[in-house]
């Protein structure tokens, strides 16, 4: 497992999001028709096709919106979050938000998994490819594991950072 973490002392390399870039881009596309749930304010939403379903729910003063192209993608919010949850090519993105929080997860490719959390100001971003796990709490350091997956949470001022 080759997984790299920053803080506050080191910064994302450059390189390596390059390379994390380049493999997610090249993850297979697919051809299944797209499905989109947006909830802004208090809505609920869920859409299915053959191979891909998403779900949104959202309360007054927040908004969800989650969208799928053969894969899984789910997006809620509490009070004064927004959330966003993009899985692609038969990933599985999910994304809670509250408090002023701003957790957007896109899992691009097959295994890939993002699970991100809003608990409290500010933004966080997981991107998963193919085979690869990002999770992000919002309370302690995001993880990347498995294959070519980023991750940057500014309400710890952390993230990480998997080659695969």
């Amino acid at each position: 497992m080759n997984g790299y973490h920053y803080g506050r002392e080191a910064g994302l390399g450059f390189g390596a999001a390059i390379a994390v870039a380049g493999a997610i881009a090249m993850a297979p596309t697919a051809a299944a028709a797209p499905v989109e749930c947006r909830a802004p304010g208090a809505s609920t939403i869920q859409n299915s096709s053959d191979t891909a379903q998403c779900s949104a729910s959202s309360v007054d003063g927040s908004a969800a919106a989650a969208f799928g192209v053969d894969g899984s993608a789910a997006a809620s919010t509490g009070s004064q979050g927004l959330a966003l949850a993009i899985a692609l090519g038969g990933g599985t993105a999910t994304s809670q938000a509250q408090g002023l929080s701003g957790p957007a997860a896109i899992a691009v490719g097959p295994g890939s998994i993002v699970d991100a959390t809003g608990v409290r100001p500010g933004l966080a971003l997981g991107i998963a490819g193919p085979g690869a796990t990002v999770t992000i709490d919002g309370v302690t350091r995001p993880t990347c594991t498995g294959g070519p997956a980023l991750a940057g949470d500014f309400q710890t001022l952390n993230g990480c950072v998997s080659l695969g």
